[in-house]
């Protein structure tokens, strides 16, 4: 008979068998991973609960660093199993790859690959590089605590910044935020690792370096994309049928009679997976410099996007040069963006038309 408290001979068996087929095909974990993300990026409001349970395993793994070691102690005195170190580490590298390989596809289609959101998702990537490649993970990462307490809380961060928004329909925002206090929450153990050495101040250096941090997320927030939001058509036109919703060609390449008495229209087609509300922007720029804001409210749920569009008219004594729409949420998140140029005609100033008076 078996004792009390001890696990049958013949679990531990199945269980080492288990562990050394998962050890032999690493790479299954992450392609299962980038499988259910696509799958879940085409039909995600049939995997709420898959990212629901992504979101609260990566939680719950950063709960179980702290705690691991005291977990490994009581395991081995109550069912008299010791469970090897590399082993609680392969199932973190397993929670990094699923997460990272399940938001990468969120993050391909909405990031603007002509901004700074290429770093951010780059980033993404070369991590999830990082969680399949085992020497990296385990020679490089692991032996540095604090290296991979950040890891995992980026990881948690980018899972968090999909999840929130496809299970708690949450505006990209307010997601946002979340995100990053969570992140700055799982912070906490790196920042204390580096400073072991510091003085009796170093709890008051642990709380200006976790608000530096926090500063920094929000101050970069532009480089991140809103991984549930994308621009699913575009266009730059001088006509567009506001009651078909319908633009006209897309022009990227205008002259100065091109802008007219209509002016120009910038129209778009927000997509996003679920049902979202949110208010975006419509923000002009002329050189670098913003001209125009115009503040658009959406509800998200058309298969072809949400179609939105604004008109300016007032181009200003000089209006050649290098143009650019962004669409931004609330809080500061591109979208998208589109860029067109102005040509200016040699020996002709530009006299820009007054906009026609509203109807009576």
């Amino acid at each position: 008979m078996l004792k009390p408290g001890r696990i049958p001979p013949s679990w531990k068996h199945h269980f080492d068998r288990v562990l050394a087929l998962v050890q032999r095909y690493p790479g299954v974990i992450a392609a299962f991973g980038f499988v259910s993300g696509i799958v879940s990026f085409f039909t995600v409001e049939r995997h709420e609960a898959f990212a629901r349970g992504i979101a609260l395993i990566m939680i719950a793994s950063w709960l179980w660093l702290v705690v691991e070691n005291s977990v490994r102690q009581l395991v081995a005195r109550r069912f008299g199993l010791n469970v090897p170190i590399p082993l609680l580490r392969y199932f973190t590298q397993m929670i990094h790859q699923e997460g990272l390989f399940f938001v990468l596809p969120f993050l391909y289609t909405s990031t603007t690959w002509l901004s700074g959101q290429a770093v951010f998702t780059g980033l993404a990537g070369a991590c999830a590089v990082v969680a399949l490649v085992d020497p990296l993970y385990n020679h490089w990462l692991s032996p540095r605590r604090w290296v991979f307490l950040a890891f995992h809380a980026f990881t948690l961060f980018t899972v968090l910044l999909t999840a929130l928004p496809l299970v708690l329909r949450l505006p990209t925002g307010l997601s946002y935020e979340l995100a990053l206090g969570a992140a700055v929450l799982m912070s906490y153990p790196s920042v204390a690792d580096l400073m072991t050495g510091l003085s009796r101040r170093r709890g008051y250096a642990m709380a200006a370096a976790l608000l530096a941090l926090g500063a920094v997320g929000w101050f970069v927030r532009h480089w991140v994309p809103p991984s549930t939001m994308w621009l699913a058509e575009e266009a730059i036109t001088t006509r567009f049928d506001t009651q078909a919703m319908a633009p006209g060609e897309d022009r990227r390449v205008l002259t100065l009679d091109d802008l007219g008495a209509d002016g120009l229209y910038a129209y778009t087609a927000i997509s996003a997976p679920l049902g979202l509300r949110e208010r975006v922007y419509h923000v002009w720029l002329h050189d670098g410099r913003e001209q125009l804001r115009l503040p658009l409210d959406i509800q998200v749920g058309r298969k072809q996007g949400y179609r939105a569009w604004s008109h300016k008219q007032n181009f200003g004594a000089d209006p050649a040069g290098r143009w650019e729409v962004r669409v931004m949420t609330e809080e500061g998140q591109m979208i998208g963006q589109m860029r067109f140029r102005v040509q200016a005609e040699r020996g002709r100033p530009f006299v820009p038309v007054p906009p026609a008076p509203p109807p009576s």
